[in-house]
């Protein structure tokens, strides 16, 4: 080890090496960006415009909304720049930076989908009271601890993966710098480091599956009180309300736990994987929020007038 240099940067081979390729990719990636900032930012705009959208359940989609704009922000400016580089490099030090931001805005993000599937669950299971359960202090808390959790997970992966050492090779088959992805990159063999690896494998997937069981919880007694309300009409009204984040916690979480529960193998699939909840889920969650809510359709047209 003492006769190894540590290197000072990493490659990211992203989605594809063909020239002509990386040329359409980066078109299509700049209009998805480009969707997605005026798509959550649309939302903020129209949240805060509406007064009769300040609910609860608002409040939660407007940070909902301002999270997807950093988390897609975290990693698609990067690798459009790798599309027209030759150089598609980025320093040890960048790459665990931009690891920071993107595990402290997808555990955000994690435990945000938790407490709005509890409104969901306060909103259906617990109509008449509805507003006493949900009140503005709580509101403000369960969106703060939801915050200072992502925080700390991020804060914590990050101290540690700064005791990794690399001295190669620094391909990163990927077009981000995920954890994942650095593990097999470390040269560190000692016991104190094999343990911290552990650790970081652990901590990665322990967020999601703590902020998963409210979730099946919620649900589980939302389908119970749809199931006993008599009328179809009551039926299909208690599920619209909460078809549209139970979209969205299946897009985020079904791709998310696949990628940090299986093993890092550098394949295309993997790839594919990560931009889906990375990169697409925050372009598609204005989409569904907005199509399949006559509210926030009705407040964007009175807006753009």
């Amino acid at each position: 080890m003492k006769n190894l240099s540590v290197i000072d940067e990493f490659v990211l081979l992203g989605l594809s090496t063909d020239p002509d390729i990386q040329t359409m990719l980066f078109v299509l990636f700049l209009g998805i960006y480009l969707l997605t900032l005026m798509g959550n930012l649309m939302m903020i705009l129209v949240i805060r415009a509406e007064p009769h959208l300040h609910t609860p359940m608002y409040f939660f989609l407007g940070h909902l909304s301002f999270l997807d704009t950093c988390y897609s922000s975290v990693t698609v400016p990067k690798m459009l720049q790798n599309f027209l580089s030759q150089r598609k490099t980025i320093s040890v030090s960048g790459c665990i930076t931009q690891s920071f931001f993107f595990i402290f805005s997808g555990a955000t993000e994690s435990c945000l989908l938790s407490t709005m599937a509890y409104d969901r669950y306060a909103a259906i299971c617990h109509p008449l009271l509805y507003t006493v359960i949900m009140n503005g202090p709580l509101c403000t808390a369960m969106v703060s601890a939801a915050w200072v959790m992502g925080f700390l997970r991020s804060l914590v992966n990050n101290l540690c993966a700064q005791n990794l050492q690399f001295y190669g090779p620094n391909i990163i088959s990927h077009f981000c710098c995920e954890l994942p992805s650095l593990f097999p990159l470390s040269c560190s063999d000692t016991m104190p480091n094999t343990i911290l690896l552990i650790l970081l494998a652990v901590s990665c997937t322990s967020l999601g599956l703590l902020t998963l069981p409210p979730i099946l919880f919620s649900y589980s007694r939302i389908i119970s009180a749809i199931l006993n309300i008599h009328s179809s009409e009551g039926q299909g009204k208690a599920f619209s309300t909460c078809s549209s984040h139970l979209t969205v916690v299946l897009l985020f979480y079904g791709t998310a736990l696949f990628r940090y529960t299986s093993p890092a193998s550098g394949s295309v699939l993997e790839r594919v994987v990560s931009i889906q909840y990375s990169v697409i889920t925050s372009l598609l969650n204005p989409l569904i929020y907005s199509l399949k809510n006559q509210e926030v359709k009705t407040a964007l047209q009175r807006v753009l007038r």
